[in-house]
């Protein structure tokens, strides 16, 4: 049905795509595997017509065909799900699913009781039955997501094309998203599939494809992969050691946070932070865990309760205040509150650090070029140059230039919001080694993660919350998943 003929693609004389040849098939999940940089995402944007090929072709059903845009894409039935969801927030849910499709009475005006059954006709392929009058700001990323797949049904779409669609997803979430891609096999769809989660793939795909460096590896069924052999293909090596063992033992306490409180998000939150520990933060989406450390990084302050450094009372309002402080952070929303999309590489690592680099008002080019270039080569950041725009990275590297920002002040304690989310096996063991050095040379870690596996392989300690609140603390080496759920969810 679609093929990729020896595609190629460069950017800023990086080549991101080497000559990949890869068939998709009606009713079949085919799944895209690889590290960040790979060629995943770029591979299907030239399938969906948001970026031209600098090389080979794009077969349709046995013939060439050229996408100069998505709109020739979708007219040929090739819908693309991206990651990072655009809805129009304030129009409803049947407005957004038949956006320029709109049923018309004869008089010429939107035919509104035409386009609500026409909505809830599409979602109810979906086996959903969602109401089609609320505005899409009320709904849920996972709600969003089957409107955005019942928008590409709309459109006639043969092949849908789904870009990390349960990065930020809850697991129940997750369930009816595959119940929807079980719905769309059924129907004869193809769908084009990329994630970063390894159970996933084995969940829900029937051939997988892995692309390394920007290159086809090889293409197989997926009971011919095991989960070793797939990491072993997208990386080029075997990655015996996920995990670093946990072998540091915690020194003295060093931040103290005392009945911190703001309401609705979360009340009363007590805990301490010792120097070399690794203290983890679980709950379900929606339990505070963001917020909290949002407050002790200045992003979003407290209305009440203390945050003591080392015994003293210590005011943050702001990130400068939680920089001076020694506490440096990276977010949960890399794109939103991490990244500066139009700015270098190395503008964006040095940024938080300028002081560092700067003589009065002026800033030391050499000394900021000197500390980008050993941070590239220490986090193995792949780029073209230091000047590369970093929106132009993939989402492993912009993760590495944010880790190399935080770090770059050498704080003193160390908060991970996320820090593993959309990016690669490859990439997600570099960050735990670091994490294992961090807490070894003495730094305090404090890790928000929604992966229990690392929450309950990189700590010292748990503390799970739930509803806003503290549920439980928890000994990851006395503890599961199921108990550490148990705790998590609301009563």
């Amino acid at each position: 049905m679609l093929r990729a003929c020896q595609l190629t693609k460069t950017f800023g004389g990086l080549s991101v795509l080497q000559e990949a040849t890869i068939d998709f098939h009606p009713g079949e999940v085919h799944a895209l595997m690889g590290e960040n940089g790979a060629g995943k995402s770029t591979l299907m944007k030239m399938l969906a017509g948001l970026y031209p090929p600098d090389g080979g072709t794009i077969e349709w059903r046995g013939q060439p065909v050229r996408f100069d845009s998505p709109d020739d894409a979708l007219s040929q039935g090739i819908a693309m799900v991206h990651q990072e969801l655009m809805p129009i927030p304030d129009l409803n849910v049947a407005e957004n699913l038949l956006l320029g499709m709109e049923p018309v009475n004869a008089l010429g005006w939107v035919d509104r009781a035409e386009l609500h059954r026409q909505a809830r006709s599409w979602l109810k392929e979906l086996n959903t039955d969602l109401d089609t009058h609320q505005p899409m700001r009320r709904l849920s990323v996972a709600q969003m997501q089957v409107v955005e797949i019942a928008k590409a049904l709309a459109r006639q779409a043969d092949v849908i094309l789904m870009d990390e669609p349960t990065a930020a997803l809850s697991d129940h979430e997750v369930a009816a998203l595959f119940k929807a891609i079980t719905t769309l096999r059924r129907r004869g769809v193809a769908v084009v599939y990329t994630t970063h989660k390894m159970d996933e793939v084995f969940r829900v795909a029937d051939r997988i494809s892995v692309l390394r460096d920007g290159k086809w590896v090889g293409t197989k069924a997926a009971i011919e992969f095991s989960p070793d052999s797939l990491i072993a293909h997208m990386v080029g090596r075997e990655l015996t050691q996920i995990f670093p063992p946990v072998t540091t033992t915690p020194g003295e306490v060093i931040l103290e946070v005392r009945a911190l409180t703001r309401a609705p998000a979360f009340r009363q939150i007590s805990f301490t932070l010792r120097r070399g520990e690794v203290l983890g933060l679980a709950g379900l989406m929606g339990a505070g865990r963001t917020e909290v450390v949002s407050a002790i990084g200045g992003l979003a302050p407290a209305t009440s309760g203390e945050i003591c450094l080392r015994g003293t009372p210590t005011h943050v309002t702001c990130p400068a205040d939680a920089i001076a402080a020694g506490i440096g952070m990276v977010t949960e929303d890399r794109k939103g509150l991490g990244i500066i999309p139009a700015l270098s590489v190395e503008h964006n690592l040095t940024l938080a650090a300028l002081p560092s680099f700067s003589r009065g008002p002026i800033i030391d080019a050499a000394a900021e070029r000197s500390a980008t270039q050993a941070a590239t080569t220490d986090f193995a950041i792949k780029a073209s140059s230091p000047h590369q725009a970093i929106r132009e990275l993939s989402g492993g590297n912009q993760q590495k230039v944010l880790l190399a920002r935080a770090l770059l002040n050498r704080p003193a304690i160390l908060i991970l919001d996320e820090p593993t989310r959309g990016i690669d096996i490859g990439a997600k063991a570099e960050i735990y080694a670091l994490i294992g050095r961090l807490s070894a040379q003495g730094t305090a870690v404090l890790l928000v993660s929604s992966e229990l596996p690392e929450i309950l392989s990189l700590t010292h300690r748990i503390l799970v919350l739930r509803q806003g609140e503290l549920a439980a603390e928890l000994d990851p080496r006395q503890t599961n998943q199921e108990e550490i759920l148990r705790h998590a969810m609301p009563r």
